[in-house]
């Protein structure tokens, strides 16, 4: 990939559309990725991205503690950008703010509005790029037909049937994160990954083959799902490496962990967290 720390004018006014695919990947306390779904994100000059916050979840914690950060932006004519950026510093007011509180995405809504308008500072970026998308329909008919024979020996199982349904549907987005060259997170599109069980993802790398196999096996991955009406997970595990599977090449990742990143309430779905009982009010 050709690789320049500026955005192309051109690519400038495409972000600007509120109908795309934004992507921040983050790091959490323990240096592990995660992934939250922006579509606010656009850039504000040649060499810096901005986006609104409007509701609550930890990659707005993360960006504080550690400002390494990675992005795709994907528009809706598959058209998609990629890079790493450097958080700096957030606002509640200012010209930013208003601008965003303007669109009628958050300007008409009666429930919730931009709060806080978080700005980066742009590393690096590898220009336009178009969605293989003959690529991915091969790749996902492969991981369909070999997935079962990925799964894992039956124990307590990770993710729920909704969050494997998810991933298993042919048209829902999917993108893995881990962490790259630099400490940066890098994101890399996965739409052929699919649920082998409730305990495993397997996906065929023909799409995106030199970046896929540059993950080394034992690197913590994590995957983001959602489908076009905004429903979404993100799970995260251990990449197993590549296996020969029912004569198919696999990638599959053991799951230890599940999140709900959807409003009003994300939270850690597995493992499960125990409720405490309320003792001040």
């Amino acid at each position: 990939m050709n690789k320049t720390d500026r955005f192309e004018t051109a690519d400038m006014k495409a972000f600007e559309t509120e109908a795309k695919v934004g992507l921040l990947a983050t790091l959490n306390p323990d240096g592990l990725p995660h992934i939250t779904l922006i579509t606010s994100m656009q850039a504000k000059g040649p060499t810096q991205l901005i986006w609104g916050q409007f509701s609550e979840g930890l990659s707005k914690v993360h960006v504080k503690q550690r400002p390494h950060t990675g992005f795709l932006i994907m528009t809706p004519d598959k058209n998609l950008w990629r890079g790493k950026a450097l958080w700096t510093h957030l606002e509640t007011e200012g010209e930013d703010y208003e601008t965003y509180n303007q669109k009628p995405m958050f300007r008409y809504n009666a429930y919730f509005g931009i709060h806080t308008v978080h700005s980066m500072n742009l590393v690096e970026t590898y220009g336009k790029e178009r969605l293989p998308l003959a690529r991915i329909v091969l790749a996902s008919l492969a991981t369909r037909a070999a997935r079962a024979g990925a799964r894992a020996a039956e124990k307590d199982p990770v993710m729920k049937p909704w969050a494997q349904g998810l991933f298993n549907r042919m048209d829902t987005l999917k993108f893995l994160g881990y962490v790259g060259d630099g400490g940066f997170p890098t994101l890399i599109p996965v739409i052929q990954c699919q649920a082998a069980g409730p305990r495993r993802l397997a996906f065929s790398p023909l799409p995106y083959r030199e970046e896929l196999a540059a993950i080394k096996e034992g690197t913590q991955v994590a995957v983001f799902g959602m489908s076009m009406q905004m429903e979404d997970v993100l799970v995260r595990g251990t990449f197993l490496g590549y296996d020969r599977v029912r004569f198919q090449r696999l990638g599959v990742i053991e799951l230890e962990w599940v999140y709900n990143s959807m409003p009003p309430v994300p939270g850690q779905i597995y493992p499960p967290i125990d409720l405490e009982p309320v003792v001040n009010f």
